[in-house]
């Protein structure tokens, strides 16, 4: 039984409660009643109330139903409550989706992501969680450390926390190397990201013949994978898929990703991809631009691609030119739209920089003091003819300097 709080926001309450819906169907939960309660703040104790806790419970008893899922993070107190009020094992929406992780969560890095995630939430829950658990035995909810890990005490959860956050640290070092072989290399890299399901992984794959997984259902990849773009202008860039979002992303879960989240940070440009046909998709990119916030990527440029418009009707793609303005509009699954796409990756990825030597004569001083002030100086030699520089720049700005290439390099930097 799903079960939502709606404080003085309309519609979005039954927006999310859906959303809950779909996340439970991925976790394998047949859905057999939904409850939503309109207060001014939730109950300290039992977050809905008793009266209405009360409610919850009777329906239970009637549907059949052995679990209760509440689309907020509630307290340890809180669950414990619920939980001897309504009979039944209760979880929030923060251990469903961290269960629909450690489910689809496959490389070494991705499960200790998951894993340190987990025993973060389980932590402060021992008590709250430790009978509940042990009484069901698992499910929804106790995949992963959860039931691995109820017996054992704070101080043992927190060595191993230690040691997965040591493993990750290797595993973020291997990352990095690889990330600065493509920065060494001058290849712009662009992230794609998104809500879940938004069909970023089918847009790889559609540019890249990328072979991710596909599935229609929330956070079926969760490993990132990058692979080379040759784009129609002869440049090459990496295209990097990223984990996708959802409303209320669990504070744990981005932490725990941080390191695989960052190639959103350094990326050149993002891609931002949008669900054409979610019911409210400017709610999926404010939530998306909410987590791009809170990891440091918000100023990173961005290309906004509305995908999915293949199940649009020509009011649906008009509605969306209108709400999102200078948006590629596309189709994924049947390669509408590609070449738009193409073309605007041709026209916002950054040109890389190259190095060429130059010779400015002492009269020029004013170039001299422009290549200073952009930071574009690498080094430099004073000589008998004038001051020798290394600098970095974008071949349009090498080009406009040609007539001050250094003689012993003239023709190739």
């Amino acid at each position: 039984m799903l079960v939502g709080l709606s404080i003085g926001v309309g519609g979005r309450a039954e927006e999310s409660l859906a959303e809950l819906a779909r996340l439970a169907e991925t976790a394998g939960a047949a859905i057999v009643g939904t409850l939503v309660q309109r207060r001014d703040r939730p109950d300290s104790a039992t977050f809905l109330g008793k009266g209405k806790a009360g409610e919850v419970r009777d329906t239970v008893r009637g549907q059949g139903a052995d679990t209760v899922i509440v689309d907020e993070e509630l307290s340890p107190g809180q669950l414990r409550n619920l939980e001897e009020i309504c009979g039944c094992k209760v979880i929030d929406r923060t251990a469903l989706i961290l269960d629909i992780f450690a489910q689809h969560a496959h490389s070494s890095e991705g499960k200790l992501q998951v894993e340190l995630a987990q025993l973060q939430y389980l932590l402060p829950r021992l008590r709250g969680w430790g009978e509940s658990m042990s009484r069901l035995g698992g499910g929804i909810g106790t995949r992963g450390p959860g039931e691995t890990k109820i017996e054992v005490d704070r101080r043992r959860i927190k060595t191993r926390i230690t040691k997965v956050k040591k493993d990750l640290k290797t595993v973020a070092r291997v990352r990095e190397v690889k990330r600065a072989e493509r920065e060494r290399s001058r290849i712009p890299s662009v992230a794609l990201v998104g809500y879940t399901n938004a069909g970023k992984s089918t847009i790889l794959n559609a540019l890249t013949d990328a072979g991710v997984l596909v599935q229609d259902q929330l956070f079926s990849t969760l490993d990132p994978t990058t692979r080379r773009l040759h784009l129609p202008d002869g440049r090459t860039i990496t295209l990097t898929d990223t984990v996708g979002f959802v409303r209320k992303l669990p504070h744990a879960l981005v932490e725990a990703f941080r390191s695989t989240l960052e190639e959103t940070v350094r990326a050149d440009l993002i891609v931002h991809v949008v669900d054409g046909s979610a019911e409210v998709p400017e709610h999926q990119y404010a939530s998306v631009r909410e987590v791009l916030g809170e990891i440091g990527s918000a100023a990173v440029p961005e290309l906004l691609v509305v995908n999915k418009i293949d199940l649009l009707d020509a009011a649906g793609r008009s509605m969306l030119g209108r709400v999102f303005r200078n948006a590629v509009l596309v189709s994924a699954a049947t390669g509408e739209g590609t070449a738009e796409l193409l073309a605007a990756l041709v026209a916002r990825v950054p040109v890389p920089e190259i190095d060429v030597d130059l010779l400015i004569p002492y009269e020029r001083g004013d170039l001299l003091s422009a290549l200073h002030s952009s930071g574009a100086v690498l080094s430099q030699e004073h000589r008998g003819d004038g001051t020798l520089v290394r600098a970095r720049l974008r071949p349009d700005e090498a080009g406009k300097l040609e007539g001050f290439r250094a003689p012993e390099v003239t023709g190739g930097a």
